[in-house]
């Protein structure tokens, strides 16, 4: 009965799939139909955004099933993907348009295939059709994600940058996929092989996903050159193609013996060839594999993962490997494959990759016996009367693709799948995690000392200025006998500069040069200094002191010293510190050396320049690393704008922008928001040396370019977030609320502000402003926000202590607060002081503890935030700390 409902079930889902195709086509196209629906194996991480009902259940979906919609607060739970809150068509905040006949033609030939590429991409993300045609279009016209996310609002519904770039990576491969099918048959084409055939036209531009275009790769890699010929392959150039053939539609007028020839010495070797053909027709065909999967999901599949041979003999020799120990809890590992955790899943890759474990997907000995029977009385049943041996054939056939072609293919594609997913999810976590380091607020007006602790080679001191200028560098050792005189010492250098906050890296002797700092503040060594300390990682410290931005940047230090310097700076200015060092060596998130290095650097520098962009730049101080991060900029006009510095003086307007060598339009539109004029440092410039503006203004060498008018006054407008293509628009809203540009940041211009838009609402004001409303409330920030706004003023800064705890003075049930560290896939590390990150487990991180505005994934916690926690259990052998989230710190 099982059986019978469940070939209803697949007939039913099949049979409501209508085609266009001729009749002799017709199973052809409808299996292309039915892996389009259906088969959502991934192979390249875009695929994980299809809804694909392999991870129906489960709480850890980790992407692969995600539908991005409006999600209750009550549905939160730690472990699951962040699901984006898009706007409904219905309720839409922008406005509906299309592509441009011609940019629309265009992409189509781009693509050469027979599918709309806006209502796939639509489908995908779940993103409404709309702000899918917007995106593509302004993506063509080259805008970056941060200038879409802050000046054209209304054209992308209020996304923000995670959905956009979501959306922006599916469509480059989509246009990829497209490409890359075109590529395998213009190959084919080449090698002479013939692929005119009115339903392989249509089967090749019907392809919309990675596995319908590896399924034909697949199909048609036996002819690749230099390929391994398979045994069907070999059955066929011995002429049993037509055999096989006859077996499945006239099996009444086959007889073997008669295909007895020249390489075929026997019946048995005429049944084997036959066989290894069928076999090989089974494991290609899209309905059969749909069937199998069908009966996949109704199954317990699971994953599997024991301690290798070698690596068991390795641990009886007692050889010292610490690998080994790390992976034990998954030397006797069984979980079903959809409720597997996205860590667990790169947890048993990397101990496959070193050879610690051994890994399998075990499918029940049920779906073997289930798909034999569906195979040997539905699909694969000879059309007329066939003889007991030619069924026996058939058996055969069917029972070596089942073992040699399809379970492989099979335990790849689940493989394959999740691996994706974990990836997808490692890396969001890593986006999250970053994009919280990197605002962390900055400490400002302060005299710093960074401090990179060492015992033999001593600790490395750098003090800097409240603007990162570095005073003085030098060595102490605080660890030996003469730790009185290295005291003295050190109470000289922050008496001097008038140093009294110390920032220690969380290396090698971290905790005895706390204990040492700690020590002289308890007995007010430093007064009359009011010093206190506090501990930042230093990961990434080391690379960057090595590096040629570091050596450009300090060329007369060490580089043992440089790292001071940049353990200073983190705490000081952690964007403009942090933005110099590869993301993969800043110390946070999870197994990002284990996922694709490509799909981690795109999301990395995408949030990079989220953060830089909205964060802003004083284009006058900032340093060339920084400006490289801005949306529209990169290292060449980085490098242009710091000549143009070098050659004229600060800047005194954005226009200025204007005649620095390789800026375009494009570029000055992309990156002219995100750039500052601040007049305070303009007027520090000045007074230090007038700024050698160009009488006239250089002309541009390009394309018949002439030169480039710009004014050469300061405009007070430019030290906002409004873009200089909406100065006008905020001319007039100052005209109307009755103030001017130099009261901006000011309280009078804030209260006429807010009186104005009491009496007439902001969509009121745009239509009399002709302006859309996005644009509106960003210009009333941008009036009414003080000078020198920073948005990370919302984060916390580094705690700075004046005592040390050690973890022996841990107790359960104590109440701490700290500051989270760094979040893992399984749980968040937080910094409570003692020298050792505790772990709160992601089953510890509930829905009633969070604050209202952190209950989506993506704001969950991340590094920067400040929770009070409970101590649930102190393992001071293992160096391990439990605890329970008791409460966000807002």
């Amino acid at each position: 009965m099982e059986r019978k409902k469940l070939d209803n079930d697949y007939r039913a889902k099949i049979g409501g799939i209508q085609t266009d195709c001729p009749e002799e086509t017709g199973a052809e196209e409808s299996g292309t139909s039915v892996r389009t629906k259906e088969e959502r194996v991934s192979f390249i991480v875009s695929e994980s955004y299809q809804r694909d009902r392999w991870a129906d259940e489960g709480s850890s979906q980790a992407g692969l099933g995600v539908k991005k919609e409006e999600v209750d607060a009550e549905d939160f739970t730690f472990d699951e993907p962040c699901l984006k809150k898009q706007k409904t068509s219905a309720a839409c905040m922008g406005k509906p348009t299309n592509l441009p006949s011609s940019e629309a033609q265009s992409l189509r030939n781009e693509l050469n295939m027979n599918w709309d590429l806006i209502e796939v991409l639509s489908h995908l993300t779940c993103v409404e059709r709309w702000v899918c045609a917007n995106i593509i279009m302004l993506l063509r016209e080259e805008n970056t994600v941060p200038f879409m996310v802050r000046y054209r609002k209304d054209m992308i519904n209020h996304m923000d940058a995670d959905a956009v770039r979501d959306v922006q990576m599916v469509y480059e491969e989509l246009c990829s996929l497209a490409k890359r099918t075109q590529s395998v048959v213009q190959t084919l084409k080449k090698d002479g092989f013939i692929l005119d055939s009115p339903h392989m036209k249509r089967a090749l531009t019907l392809i919309t996903s990675s596995v319908q275009c590896l399924c034909f790769c697949l199909q048609y890699s036996p002819y690749k050159k230099g390929s391994k010929l398979t045994k069907a392959r070999r059955a066929k150039a011995l002429g049993l193609e037509d055999a096989a053939s006859a077996l499945m539609n006239t099996p009444h007028t086959l007889d073997l013996r008669a295909w007895i020839k020249p390489g075929l010495s026997s019946v048995e070797e005429v049944a084997t060839g036959v066989e290894h053909i069928l076999a090989d027709m089974m494991a290609k065909d899209p309905e059969t594999l749909t069937y199998v999967k069908t009966l996949c999901e109704k199954s317990f599949v699971s994953i599997q993962s024991s301690v290798s041979k070698s690596a068991l003999k390795e641990k009886e020799q007692q050889n010292k490997n610490k690998d080994i120990d790390k992976f034990q809890l998954y030397f006797d590992f069984t979980c079903n494959i959809q409720r597997i955790q996205p860590h667990q899943t790169l947890a048993i890759n990397r101990g496959e990759s070193l050879k610690i474990l051994t890994v399998k997907v075990n499918i029940p000995d049920r779906v073997k016996s289930d798909f034999t029977r569906w195979c040997i009385n539905n699909r694969w049943r000879p059309k007329t009367f066939a003889k007991e041996e030619l069924h026996a054939i058939i058996r055969n056939a069917v029972e070596d693709s089942y073992k040699r072609l399809i379970l492989p293919f099979l335990t790849r594609s689940y493989r394959t799948k999740l691996t994706s997913a974990a990836e997808k999810e490692s890396i969001a976590m890593f986006v999250r995690n970053l994009r919280q380091r990197l605002l962390v607020c900055p400490v400002r007006g302060c005299v710093i000392m960074g401090v990179d602790p060492g015992f033999r080679h001593g600790c490395k001191l750098a003090i800097l200025s409240p603007t990162s200028q570095i005073l003085h560098t030098d060595v102490v050792y605080l660890h030996n006998s003469n730790q009185q005189r290295e005291a003295e010492k050190l109470r000289h250098l922050m008496t001097k500069y008038s140093c009294n906050r110390v920032v220690i890296g969380n290396g090698t002797a971290c905790r005895e040069t706390e204990s040492f700092f700690a020590d002289l503040i308890s007995r007010r060594y430093f007064h009359p200094l009011d010093v206190s300390y506090c501990i930042t990682n230093e990961a990434g410290a080391s690379i960057y002191s090595v590096s040629p931005e570091a050596v450009q940047e300090m060329p007369d230090l060490d580089p043992n010293l440089r790292s001071a310097v940049s353990i200073g700076r983190r705490v000081q200015d952690p964007l403009a510190e942090l933005v110099k060092i590869d993301p993969k060596h800043i110390g946070i998130g999870t197994y990002q050396h284990d996922v694709s290095a490509g799909a981690l650097k795109t999301a990395l520098d995408g949030v990079v320049q989220e953060c830089v962009s909205f964060v802003g730049v004083d284009i006058n101080i900032c340093s060339e690393i920084l400006m490289r991060h801005v949306a529209g900029l990169n290292a060449g006009r980085a490098r242009s704008i710091t000549e143009w510095r070098e050659q004229h003086g600060p800047f005194i307007n954005r226009e200025q922008l204007k005649l620095v060598k390789g800026m375009g339009p494009k570029s000055y539109q992309q990156c002219a928001g995100f750039i500052r004029i601040n007049p305070q440092t303009l007027s520090r410039s000045a007074a230090g040396s007038p700024p050698k503006v160009p009488e006239k203004p250089a002309a541009k060498k390009g394309k018949g370019k002439t030169g480039v008018n710009v004014s050469t006054s300061f405009n007070p407008l430019d030290q906002t977030c409004i873009h200089p293509e909406s100065y006008h628009v905020a001319q007039r809203f100052l005209s109307l609320v009755g103030g001017s540009v130099d009261q901006i940041g000011s309280t009078t211009l804030k209260h006429c502000v807010e009186n104005k838009v009491k009496t007439s609402s902001v969509e009121e004001l745009a239509r009399t402003l002709d302006t859309t409303p996005e644009t509106l409330k960003l210009i009333i920030d941008g009036l009414t926000q003080p000078p020198g706004f920073d948005i990370r003023q919302n984060f916390g800064q580094a705690d700075f202590k004046r005592g040390v705890v050690s973890m022996s003075d841990l107790r359960v049930g104590a109440v701490l607060t700290g500051r989270v560290d760094n979040t893992a896939l399984f749980g968040a590390f937080v910094d409570i002081g003692v020298g050792r990150a505790g772990l709160i487990h992601k089953s510890n991180i509930t829905l009633d503890k969070l604050p209202v505005s952190q209950r989506r994934r993506s704001l969950a916690l991340g590094p920067g935030e400040r929770v009070e926690v409970r101590v649930l259990n102190v393992d001071l052998q293992r160096g391990r700390i439990g605890l329970d989230l008791i409460r966000v710190l807002q």
